[in-house]
């Protein structure tokens, strides 16, 4: 056998062997990220629900779901550990972020005015014609 007919598996098992090694890389780090959790951390599991850690056993995480309501979950079936902001957003809807303008203004004069208090151009579409506007005799009416 030569070597052109041996490419073929050589390169079959090279990809082989680079794709186990990144899922091994995958499995480690999805480890590593379970061994994060502490009781008090909030977590989501694979299935999308949000919950707070409340005792870690050998294979097996109890999460509050709610407040009072405790579930007993696999450790594999949870899917990433959150950081205490980025949970609290998402759960509790604080945001931390401060900001010094409003995302919306209070009312709408800083839509409408420039911030030397002079008016925007409006370039808005006029209704109907005023005045000397309308079309005359000879004039084609339309827009």
């Amino acid at each position: 056998m030569n070597l052109v007919t041996l490419l073929p598996f050589i390169v079959l098992i090279g990809a082989m062997f680079l794709m186990t090694r990144s899922a091994k890389k995958k499995q480690q780090q999805a480890a590593q990220m379970r061994d994060q959790m502490t009781p008090g951390t909030g977590v989501r599991t694979i299935g999308g629900m949000y919950a707070t850690v409340k005792e870690i056993g050998d294979d097996t995480v109890t999460l509050e779901v709610a407040p009072g309501v405790h579930a007993i979950y696999a450790k594999n079936a949870i899917g990433a550990v959150l950081e205490d902001a980025e949970y609290n957003r998402i759960v509790h809807g604080i945001d931390d972020v401060t900001t010094d303008t409003p995302a919306v203004p209070d009312d709408v004069s800083s839509l409408t005015k420039d911030e030397d208090g002079s008016p925007k151009l409006d370039l808005g579409k006029k209704d109907e014609p005023k005045g000397d506007d309308k079309p005359g005799d000879g004039e084609a009416g339309a827009k």
